[in-house]
């Protein structure tokens, strides 16, 4: 409808769009999933092997990853975050049922958004029939656990390593770097993958020989007897015995 201006116009203004309101942060790693969303979910399937009091097993893990939303600093992100821990049955009889019932605990921590703590309080628990071994640490020397429960939680924060989402010792990898692995994964089309054993070797074995340079240049440093056998690192003499210097663990006096 038309309508006709009979008096001057004296004065106007321009009517400003009505801002938004910013957006409520949400971090992605903590906003709760209340059930395992239907249909089909990525998902890496691993054989882990351990040796402990009974010899030695093989068993089957199963960690499924989605994409979860949150908002960052007023805009909104998207990070990948495991939601499901599945054992396949029939792998360890009478202890099945148990094996069974902390997945499950897993997979409502996982969605609750403290999978990490919960991975590393297993890791925690400890029987009485000795060590197990299962792994390799990043100096390729085996690895020792304090139970077949432990061995497991290792092996499945190591999953989760290799997909990005925790460091190498098991600690969370912070939300904005998450934001960023997931963001790289669309673009190039494959998951984030951790340095090799190879290449953290090397970086460590450079920054330990950094720091013994600073420390020769102010005249304080220890004094180097050698050469490791191991990893070609140098070593010093500690408690009377030559010892690498670079962190591999090598002693000559064992």
């Amino acid at each position: 409808m038309a309508v006709e201006i009979k008096s001057k116009i004296v004065s106007y203004s321009v009517k400003k769009a009505v801002e938004e309101a910013p957006l409520a942060d949400e971090n992605p790693l903590t906003v709760r999933i209340p059930s395992r969303p239907e249909g089909t979910l990525e998902a890496v399937s691993e054989k882990i092997s351990y040796v402990g009091a009974e010899g030695r097993k093989k068993v089957y893990l199963l960690v499924s990853f989605m994409p979860v939303e949150g908002v960052l600093d007023g805009r909104r992100v998207v990070i990948e975050r495991p939601v499901e821990f599945f054992f396949p049955s029939g792998q360890l009889s009478s202890e099945h049922q148990w094996i069974t019932a902390t997945m499950r605990s897993l997979s409502l921590a996982a969605r609750g958004g403290y999978v990490t703590q919960a991975v590393a309080d297993l890791r925690k628990v400890a029987w009485d029939k000795g060590l197990v071994r299962c792994g390799m640490n990043r100096w390729g020397k085996p690895m020792f656990h304090d139970s077949e429960v432990a061995a497991i939680a290792w092996s499945i924060q190591q999953i989760l390593y290799r997909r990005g989402f925790l460091d190498q010792d098991g600690n969370q990898v912070p939300v904005e770097e998450l934001v960023s692995r997931y963001a790289h994964r669309l673009t190039h089309g494959h998951p984030w993958q951790p340095p090799t054993l190879e290449e953290e070797a090397r970086a460590e074995q450079q920054a330990k020989a950094e720091a013994l340079a600073q420390d020769k240049e102010k005249g304080d440093g220890p004094t180097v007897v050698g050469h490791c056998p191991e990893c070609r690192g140098e070593l010093i003499m500690m408690d009377g015995c030559p010892t690498c210097y670079a962190g591999c663990g090598w002693s000559k006096c064992g």
